[in-house]
């Protein structure tokens, strides 16, 4: 990477990094969901509420799993392999810090003639 960060060259990889933040992100708050759901369930005395409860508890785990597979099947997560998490949490971590220490707004913003293209002017 060089001290471009508006270079668009610094944007490979992007993607999937993006996605294997928003993915484990999405794994967290369906976790999230399972235990709110499940905390509930032992809260409410309403039978009615108590099925209704149930239902989505069963939903929520499914949806957690659903993404627990993807999350595996793309090698973003591996919980059954704690070597191999741990370096990606510790290449994470190293992303994390690499991106908090860009200088992301320097004075030059000027990148005209770095596309293949101009971009359609309206």
């Amino acid at each position: 990477m060089n001290n471009d960060y508006q270079d668009p060259i610094n944007a490979l990889n992007m993607p999937e990094l993006a996605d294997t933040t928003l993915a484990t992100d999405y794994l967290i708050r369906a976790k999230e969901g399972v235990r709110n759901l499940a905390a509930a369930l032992t809260e409410t005395t309403s039978p009615d509420l108590r099925i209704l409860l149930r239902k989505q508890l069963k939903q929520a785990i499914q949806m957690h799993q659903e993404i627990t597979d993807l999350m595996i099947a793309k090698k973003w997560f591996h919980p059954h392999d704690l070597r191999e998490q741990y370096q990606l949490d510790q290449l994470s971590a190293k992303n994390t810090m690499m991106i908090g220490s860009m200088n992301l707004f320097t004075g030059e913003t000027n990148r005209k003639g770095m596309f293949d293209r101009t971009p359609d002017v309206h």
